[in-house]
């Protein structure tokens, strides 16, 4: 462990970029970031620019260097963590995008997912451990291809590349030489075959995907390739790549099975590692690779609510009843309760255990006395009932009971929800002093594949907690609670047929 080592992190997220700049004790130097185009060409979707996120990330390495002063040569090498599933094509030769990116959060092929589901459902989440849904990668190729006949033809001719956004970014970082995923990033496709350690070919080739499309399953910690000098002034070694949601569950030492965390972003994540073999759930959750090292994979389950984060957002933005996010802990303090007032956050359907794509936002129980602190509480309360649909389910598919979870992200920062989150879900909640857990997992796997780190227990040695929040409400009160926000969400299914 060196403390003036470097280690550059590109965190790519659903909204921005973050590029941060480590040293060899885990301490962020420096970072930068910046916000990209969110385009919704329809009601159901949602698109981004690959190059304009690739121009985006490159300003952002150069800020973050600039700011700490160092030079590109220093750095011992790239860690990236991004956004899951986002679905991105480019042509082999140019490396140029040829469609715009399809972001996890698009519903544009819940119809497709739907008339498969009879014959292929069961099938293909037994083998993916993912539930046939929007969200698969496979599914966003096929609507691309489907389009457009030019691109289908050069697809079957090879002249295509698909990755998630680890893989484009490698692309470019390494100059068009490296066509590869991590192999967090390929479990969460919903194309890759977990219990063969394979892409999923019976899948693919019923749906018409040529697996010349696809890329090579890498170690999300070991070095995946080498800059061009000419895109960072220097050759770097790439030497982790990660889904954000597994550098998270890295990120914040939970390193064993049974450990747990939460992480509130644009959706709130919540994931257990299992250990050494997945488990393949029966209730909706999905199954994840946490991570893969020396070849060696962990395995976690997951649930997901698609809109938590873009729900406060929504207050802020669409409904425009905040000045800012952070002012929703003053608003939700500032009433004794609820006032019978639920928010069911399914702006864009309902993930796990539910996984309904026409189910939609709902706002219920409003009354003369209902004022804007209500509301705000309301929706705070409901990114944690959110949670709490699938805890119960994840402690019993995973073996182990979940008695207390680390919670990261931008809205762990806020009070009222994570001592609601304790409340809710019966969990001791342990908030670190560095929320950025994704950048930090990241920044370690990195550090662990050139030696900056030798086991996974150094990393977090200079780690600690900012606060810890204990459970304090009667079991009476948090089943009525849990009742009242089960009614609400079976009023919000079946919406948007």
């Amino acid at each position: 462990m060196r403390s003036d080592s470097r280690l550059l992190v590109i965190d790519e997220g659903t909204t921005g970029t973050r590029a941060l700049v480590f040293d060899g004790i885990g301490r962020v130097r420096s970072q930068a970031y910046s916000e990209f185009t969110q385009y919704h060409p329809g009601r159901d979707r949602v698109e981004h620019d690959p190059e304009e996120i690739w121009q985006v990330t490159c300003a952002c390495i150069t800020q973050a260097l600039h700011d700490c002063g160092t030079e590109p040569r220093e750095l011992a090498g790239i860690g990236i963590t991004n956004q899951r599933a986002t679905t991105v094509l480019w042509d082999r030769t140019t490396g140029a995008a040829v469609a715009p990116a399809i972001v996890w959060q698009d519903l544009r092929t819940a119809g497709m997912a739907t008339r498969l589901a009879p014959t292929w459902g069961q099938t293909v989440q037994a083998r993916t451990g993912w539930t046939l849904a929007p969200v698969y990668s496979s599914l966003s190729l096929c609507w691309i291809l489907d389009g457009d006949k030019d691109l289908a033809r050069r697809a079957e001719a090879g002249e295509l590349a698909f990755g998630t956004i680890d893989s484009w970014l490698t692309h470019r970082l390494t100059g068009g030489k490296v066509h590869a995923i991590s192999a967090s990033n390929a479990a969460v496709t919903g194309s890759y075959d977990l219990l063969a350690s394979s892409w999923y070919s019976d899948w693919l080739g019923a749906i018409g995907l040529p697996l010349s499309l696809f890329p090579e399953v890498v170690d999300d910690s070991g070095i995946i390739g080498t800059t061009e000098a000419g895109v960072v002034a220097a050759a770097v070694p790439i030497a982790a790549a990660i889904a954000d949601q597994s550098a998270a569950l890295f990120g914040q030492g939970c390193v064993h099975p049974g450990d747990a965390k939460s992480t509130h972003g644009t959706g709130t994540f919540l994931d257990v590692n299992v250990g050494s073999e997945p488990v393949i759930s029966q209730h909706g959750l999905s199954s994840i690779i946490a991570w893969r090292r020396h070849g060696i994979t962990t395995y976690g389950l997951e649930g997901y609510a698609p809109v938590t984060g873009a729900a406060v957002q929504w207050l802020r933005d669409g409904a425009e009843l905040l000045g800012s996010a952070a002012e929703t802990e003053d608003l939700a303090r500032s009433v004794e309760d609820n006032n019978g007032v639920y928010f069911v956050p399914a702006l864009t359907g309902l993930g796990a255990p539910s996984w309904d794509s026409s189910a939609r936002g709902l706002l219920i129980g409003i009354s003369p006395g209902t004022s804007r602190g209500h509301i705000a509480r309301a929706v705070l309360e409901g990114i944690v009932y959110s949670i709490k649909d699938f805890i119960d389910l994840m402690s019993e598919e995973s073996g182990r009971p979940i008695t207390s979870m680390r919670a990261d992200g931008g809205a762990a920062a806020n009070n009222f929800l994570l001592q609601f989150q304790a409340d809710m879900l019966d969990v001791t909640i342990h908030r670190p002093a560095n929320v950025e857990a994704t950048a930090s997992g990241a920044a370690y796997l990195a550090g662990l594949a050139v030696g900056i780190w030798a086991e996974p227990e150094d990393c977090f040695r200079q780690t600690g907690d900012d606060a810890v929040f204990t459970p304090s409400l009667d079991i009476e009160s948090r089943g009525a609670n849990y009742a009242q926000w089960q009614r609400a969400v079976g009023r919000a299914k079946g919406w948007a047929v």
